[in-house]
């Protein structure tokens, strides 16, 4: 039995089918993208996909934000067939279910609409699926040493360094991310280079000290994860 095929035994009928609805044409492009590393990595991504724009449908008097970089790629590669798309959310929702950024502008609606928190949303999410939100909703959980990161930022960064203390900033100046000085060659490595496998962080870290640093970057919004 799948995961879509679990999370179907207690859904409607409709929500079910949503659940099961498969694109491979979305797959590939995940893999060709180097988003995901297989197949069932991108059925996995995919999948929750499907169940974040039904809490949507089901919820359209609360906002529930994206909590995971590797999702919402997969929920906007999967925008990006267009026609398929519109399809899909006219079939299970009845309405084209929009992606906004997260700098977006807010927009007035004619009816409140509820802000959630992570916490919300983790409940809510184990109130319609019967299971808790699943680990790959976290994407520092991902990072291996074989993990490609991403920088999340368009400008260029630059290491701050005083005392003992090294300093990851952007373009603006903004402090991004702060540890102590055995990472300042990682960090500089980091800022210079866009893509990267945990494995060829520099400066003497051992295996478990690249993905510790890694995850938590990843975490903290700073890079992001591919395969």
């Amino acid at each position: 039995m799948t995961i879509a095929d679990k999370s179907q035994q207690t859904l409607s009928p409709r929500i079910a089918d949503a659940l099961g609805y498969e694109a491979p044409y979305l797959i590939e492009k995940l893999i060709k993208n180097c988003v995901v590393e297989t197949a069932a990595e991108g059925e996995e991504l995919f999948l929750e996909v499907k169940r974040y724009l039904v809490l949507c449908n089901l919820d359209r008097d609360r906002v529930w934000s994206m909590y995971s970089l590797r999702v919402d790629e997969t929920w906007h590669q999967f925008i990006l067939f267009t026609r398929q798309y519109m399809e899909f959310c006219q079939r299970f929702f009845g309405r084209y279910i929009p992606h906004s950024p997260s700098n977006a502008p807010e927009v007035e609606s004619a009816r409140p609409v509820e802000k959630t928190s992570f916490a919300q949303f983790c409940a809510r999410y184990q109130e319609v699926f019967s299971e808790p939100l699943p680990d790959v909703w976290f994407d520092e959980n991902s990072v291996t040493l074989d993990r490609r990161l991403f920088s999340r930022w368009s400008g260029p960064l630059t290491v701050h360094t005083a005392a003992d203390t090294v300093e990851l900033l952007n373009s603006d100046g903004d402090s991004l991310f702060a540890v102590n000085d055995v990472a300042r060659e990682a960090l500089e490595f980091i800022a210079r280079t866009g893509a990267f496998y945990v494995r060829e962080l520099p400066g003497g870290l051992h295996d478990e000290e690249k993905v510790a640093l890694a995850s938590t970057l990843v975490a903290c919004k700073v890079l992001r994860a591919a395969s």
